[in-house]
């Protein structure tokens, strides 16, 4: 019989644990996200407050300086590696779902093949402007007034696999720019171009110092290379509810319903909304501002400030959830906001899992992928895992 009748789980992106034992491989030695944003907060002499999150186990999985680990947690709480190789989104995820990425999507740090620039031009008729490797607000600040003023088109990319295209709202529109990415991601998918996602970098202002980007943001990602958990759950009758960039970054594999949201925050309200809705099945949740606000911008206050709004949601989610409900909380990857440049980091993610019902709590043994959590829906609802997925479920070690 089924445990639970409704599994969430929730992707704080980017919340990594500490470095992976490859992770000087990636150039990431000494990496710790979580960790670096407890000692700079505990240097500011203002401690990390996330007492939700501790006492569900979170400071047992690291050292964290001003915070002790929690005596007697009140769920399973572990550790997990990734087997995939790379350190973006879309592998952590898939790879929650059963996926083993043996080959890292291409990267192109020094900006884009002259050819691949010369085919958007062609497409969208505008003289492309950037294609290098940058901050999105930078970028903005930098090109903003020439894309408005000259008609030009920004495109940029990142340590990660992406495309970036940013367009006015005002003055491209909004279905434009999602035209020219859409145009993007086909010519993308040839094997030398073949990046992970596409994304559209929609933003407000006519000038510098008023540029901001919006919440119309869309990515374009790469589907699956293989059936996933979420496959299997869905041929089955059951909900696959996304919330946030969930959605994108499966390409709608899947997913039975899917919400946008506007922010981290938001997210949480979405996902504590639909725990007071009726369904059978997961609700899987990304909460994206960890890594693309602060993160990426290397910064760890920010980073602290939104760990904090999100304990805070986290505890209405807790009061929400009836017995039947299993709650996991993880992460995709580290983007450590005191380690050099704006890359992800290559780290070791948290697995937390508590549920009303549950009897015992303790450490779970440290799993070799992020796989744990997509075999353990799919024991729960005794759907097969598909063919050639990976991964063991701790469905047992969670009563």
């Amino acid at each position: 019989m089924r445990k639970y009748k409704r599994i969430f789980v929730v992707v704080l992106d980017s919340l990594g644990v500490g470095a992976m034992l490859d992770a000087a491989e990636y150039g990431d030695a000494g990496v710790n996200t979580l960790g670096h944003i407890a000692s700079y907060r505990y240097q500011k002499k203002k401690a990390l407050n996330i007492p939700n999150l501790w006492k569900l186990g979170i400071a047992n999985l690291t050292a964290l300086e001003g915070m002790e680990p929690c005596k007697s947690p009140v769920g399973y709480y572990g550790l997990m590696q990734e087997t995939s190789c790379g350190k973006d989104t879309m592998t952590g995820h898939w790879e929650m779902m059963g996926l083993n990425t043996t080959v890292p999507f291409l990267t192109f740090p020094n900006g884009f093949p002259k050819e691949l620039i010369t085919e958007l031009e062609k497409f969208t008729g505008r003289k492309i402007i950037g294609n290098k490797s940058a901050s999105g607000t930078e970028i903005l600040e930098e090109l903003g007034e020439e894309e408005i003023e000259k008609g030009h088109l920004i495109v940029y990319t990142s340590a990660d696999s992406v495309l970036q295209i940013c367009g006015n709202e005002d003055i491209m529109g909004v279905e434009t720019l999602y035209r020219y990415c859409e145009a993007a991601r086909d010519l993308t998918m040839k094997p030398e171009w073949m990046v992970g996602r596409v994304i559209a970098r929609p933003y407000v202002g006519k000038k510098k110092g008023e540029f901001k980007r919006t919440a119309n943001r869309h990515d374009y990602a790469l589907k699956p290379f293989g059936r996933t958990v979420l496959n299997a759950l869905k041929d089955a009758g059951l909900d696959v509810i996304s919330v946030g960039k969930i959605n994108d970054i499966f390409g709608g594999e899947g997913i039975t319903e899917a919400y946008k949201s506007k922010s981290s925050v938001q997210g949480m309200e979405q996902t504590i909304e639909l725990a007071s809705r009726e369904f059978e099945g997961i609700c899987f949740t990304n909460l994206v501002d960890f890594d693309a606000l602060w993160g990426h911008r290397r910064n760890p206050e920010g980073y602290a400030c939104e760990l904090e709004r999100f304990d805070e949601k986290l505890a209405l989610l807790l009061a929400a959830l009836c017995e039947e409900d299993l709650l996991i909380l993880t992460a995709d990857h580290g983007n450590d906001p005191v380690h050099t440049g704006t890359d992800h980091t290559r780290e070791k993610v948290p697995f937390l899992a508590w549920s009303p019902s549950m009897t015992r709590a303790g450490m779970l043994p440290e799993s070799p992928d992020f796989a744990r959590i997509g075999a353990t829906a799919a024991e729960n609802f005794e759907v097969p895992m598909p063919e050639g997925t990976i991964g063991n479920s701790c469905l047992e070690e969670l009563c």
